[in-house]
């Protein structure tokens, strides 16, 4: 797996990597690593959607002068 790349490119990753494990044609053990780096990059773009989930709230308190709570 490479380095953490942005949301967009790791949900491309993560397409290919099912289109793989569709096909039939890897290995169990190429499936089990193909299945580790998706789940890898799941995380990783996880995090980036909270990250910028805390961004969007910010800007939303600073423009409606209000808290906003978090999880919405």
């Amino acid at each position: 797996m490479k380095k953490a790349g942005s949301f967009e490119e790791n949900l491309i990753e993560i397409d290919g990597i099912i289109e793989k494990l569709e096909s039939g044609e890897l290995t169990l053990d190429e499936s089990i690593k193909e299945y580790e780096t998706a789940m890898k990059l799941l995380k990783k773009s996880s995090d980036l959607l909270n990250r910028a989930e805390g961004k969007v709230l910010k800007v939303v308190e600073k423009a409606d002068g209000v808290e906003v709570e978090e999880g919405l």
